[in-house]
């Protein structure tokens, strides 16, 4: 029997009780769950409010699975402990329901855009964006940028090319969820784009310090003072401090002391890290790997496997959706397919 065509009694009033409950609990700032705006129009789950549908397609895709081999920092770092996009993308989402219950917003809108805004990550975390980013420009004109990348993953690459058919509100806070891109249309959608750097700042400190990247008196005294001096004292501060003063200015904002404090640490790691002496040496050989790849499909986009990709697309994006979609293990089997003769290849 089709649930969605023949809900029972308990099905078809659990709507109404949800919707009744987000007009007398949510912020009167806070998205709505229902009506589900989507491209393509669908019957509502008897069971989920669209919302609750949107997380649940982005957990059970492909493209989220994948995270658990895609870099957040170190490559293939020797240890158990280390943060993957995987568990940055779970520690993103945890951190932003918190926030947003306490705002009164709905936390099942910052769960689904938290879960699904790096589906589109490349291989190689930030260093592989940039190598891919300057090999499109410089072959076809083009670039990458992750979020962009996160949002065609839902929308076209999903699902044998269907996409996820999510809801427009999540689309938009997954797009929008990086610096670089415009502002998000709703509150929650700003939630995750703020705590998705509180999150990364912090965690990479701690990453950075297990492997012997950073040690702790390393790290700047003054936003330090002011945050705190073990990671999950600073990502507490800065929640208290978003809600805090979120909630008096009605937005999704920082206080003056504590955003400060935020941007010296995130200046300092782009220093120290992320642009560091370390990076930069792994940055050459993860160029070698991903530019192989990239020229090697670009000469010839009929070499891609399964028939060369989502049909209609021009070459430079079936290229892109290809080599971003690979983990980091995968791209690299596929560099010594090519470059490393089978009797040394590792195994």
């Amino acid at each position: 029997m089709d649930p969605h065509a023949h809900p029972g009694p308990v099905a078809s009033a659990l709507a109404g009780r949800r919707q009744a409950w987000e007009a007398e609990h949510l912020s009167p700032l806070a998205a709505r769950s229902w009506p589900a705006r989507r491209r393509l129009p669908e019957e509502d789950c008897g069971l989920r409010s669209p919302l609750q549908r949107d997380r649940d397609r982005i957990v059970h895709c492909k493209a989220f699975r994948r995270l658990k081999h895609k870099t957040q920092v170190f490559v293939a770092p020797e240890g158990d402990h280390f943060r993957t996009r995987l568990t940055h993308t779970i520690e993103v989402t945890q951190i932003s329901r918190t926030v947003a219950r306490a705002l009164g917003l709905n936390e099942d809108l910052v769960e689904a855009i938290g879960l699904g805004h790096d589906l589109g990550h490349a291989p190689f975390g930030h260093i592989g964006e940039d190598v891919l980013d300057r090999a499109l420009a410089e072959r076809f004109g083009g670039g990458f940028r992750h979020y962009e990348h996160s949002l065609r993953v839902v929308d076209v690459l999903e699902r044998e090319g269907a996409g996820l058919n999510l809801t427009d509100d999540v689309r938009d806070g997954i797009v929008c969820h990086s610096g670089r891109a415009p502002m998000p249309r709703t509150l929650e959608g700003r939630i995750v784009r703020l705590v998705d750097r509180v999150a990364y700042i912090n965690h990479d400190i701690d990453d950075s310090v297990r492997a012997g990247v950073l040690r702790e008196d390393d790290l700047p005294v003054e936003p330090i003072a002011v945050l705190g001096d073990t990671g999950s004292r600073r990502i507490d501060t800065l929640v208290h401090d978003l809600v805090e003063t979120s909630d008096v200015a009605g937005d999704i904002v920082q206080g003056t002391e504590a955003g400060a404090a935020m941007d010296a640490l995130r200046n300092f790691m782009f220093e120290r890290v992320y642009l560091g002496p370390a990076a930069r040496r792994e940055h050459v050989k993860i160029e070698r790997v991903v530019r192989t790849l990239f020229d090697h499909y670009a000469d010839d986009p009929m070499r891609l496997p399964d028939g060369g990709g989502v049909p209609g697309a021009d070459p430079a994006q079936r290229v892109t959706d290809y080599l971003a979609g690979m983990t980091d293990r995968y791209c690299i089997r596929a560099f010594e397919a090519l470059a490393v003769p089978e009797s040394f290849a590792v195994r």
